[in-house]
């Protein structure tokens, strides 16, 4: 359990950074704005994610070493909301645990919108 939550603590700080690289990186306006959107909202909910299991459960002190980049936004956003789908089935199933993964998952599904569907 702990090797899964740190991997998805970690994938979602990442996609700050790979967030902010892509927003600094596009030319389109709706693009700069809902990127930036997300990469200033993901720390937080992350954050508390991270604060909340090890409340509950104990604290993490190792993390993967990857890091992956990405330059387009929509397949990127793609991606990382089915790995917040998969990874919801591995981690502790709390209800409060659950519920900030919730808020994670409609924070990527709102990116997604605006990076789809607003030019």
């Amino acid at each position: 359990m702990e090797d899964e939550s740190a991997e998805f603590i970690a994938a979602l700080l990442h996609s700050g950074t790979v967030a902010h690289f892509m927003h600094l990186s596009t030319n389109s306006y709706s693009q700069h704005k809902a990127l930036r959107h997300y990469y200033n909202d993901i720390i937080d909910l992350v954050d508390s994610y991270a604060e909340c299991f090890m409340g509950r459960y104990e604290q993490l002190k190792s993390w993967p070493q990857e890091f992956h980049n990405a330059k387009n936004p929509v397949e990127y956003f793609t991606s990382l909301k089915d790995f917040v789908e998969d990874a919801r089935k591995e981690l502790p199933q709390d209800t409060e645990l659950q519920n900030l993964v919730d808020e994670i998952a409609d924070l990527i599904n709102s990116t997604l919108y605006k990076l789809r569907f607003l030019k």
